[in-house]
């Protein structure tokens, strides 16, 4: 090989290195579409499991005998002979979640987001799982038997259930804030809007002064976090550019 032909080699090679580094550094920043399909199923995880927990829901709500959706908490379905249906869809739910949260540390990580987004989403998820696997106490008349109002004594499972409704509430909300640093980073006035809304129309929808309401209240909070969540899932899954929307 002559010194010319080695000088083109050498500098070919560098080329390949430095695209190579280029394409790497993208896909880290989350700006690339996401070519593993691994990766893309794991994204998708996150717009399923929103409508999936309250599909479950609405079928319980509407056929479960003695449960009134306008007055009882959606986690006093868990209870009761059906109560493992509730039970499942809050782990199989939960999961979903921390599945999701693996695509996004793929895609993310170690840009803006990267760390505290899919540490957040994961939170979501296993606060579902605790809320899950440690059911709340019988009360409001449900199931059959229980006490009129709240249990004289919360047990130790409903200490915990009340846990994990709290991490996953809170994770979901500090979410948006973590995105919203990213989405302003890449000037997408959009998104920044939404990071910034979802969190002001939860509390609101969670503060409205009707205690008549507060049990489709509080569904329709975690269905505003729910789209939210998936709604980030699929736009990282399609690709964030540095500009635009």
């Amino acid at each position: 090989m002559s010194a010319v032909e080695g000088s083109v080699a050498r500098g070919q090679a560098a080329e390949g290195a430095a695209a190579r580094e280029t394409a790497a550094g993208r896909a880290a920043a989350g700006w690339g579409r996401p070519s593993d399909r691994a990766t893309r199923v794991l994204l998708g995880c996150g717009p399923a499991a929103g409508p999936l927990f309250l599909a479950v829901w609405l079928v319980q709500a509407l056929t479960r005998e003695g449960y009134d959706p306008s007055f009882h908490p959606l986690s006093l379905l868990s209870l009761g002979d059906l109560g493992w249906i509730q039970i499942a869809n809050f782990v199989l739910c939960g999961l979903l979640y921390v599945a999701c949260a693996a695509g996004l540390r793929r895609v993310l990580h170690p840009g803006r987001a990267g760390t505290w987004g899919p540490l957040l989403v994961a939170a979501n998820g296993i606060g579902m799982i605790i809320a899950g696997v440690f059911t709340t106490d019988p009360g409001a008349g449900f199931p059959a038997g229980a006490p009129a109002g709240a249990p004289p004594v919360m047990s130790w499972h409903g200490v915990l259930h009340e846990i994990g409704f709290l991490v996953a509430s809170c994770s979901g909300l500090a979410l948006c804030f973590v995105f919203l640093r990213r989405f302003a980073a890449l000037r997408r006035r959009g998104w920044v809007v939404a990071c910034a809304g979802v969190p002001v129309l939860v509390i609101v929808v969670l503060a409205w002064p009707d205690l008549n309401s507060l049990s489709l209240r509080i569904v329709g909070a975690s269905a505003i976090q729910f789209a939210f969540l998936g709604a980030v899932a699929v736009r990282v899954s399609r690709g964030l550019s540095e500009t635009g929307r």
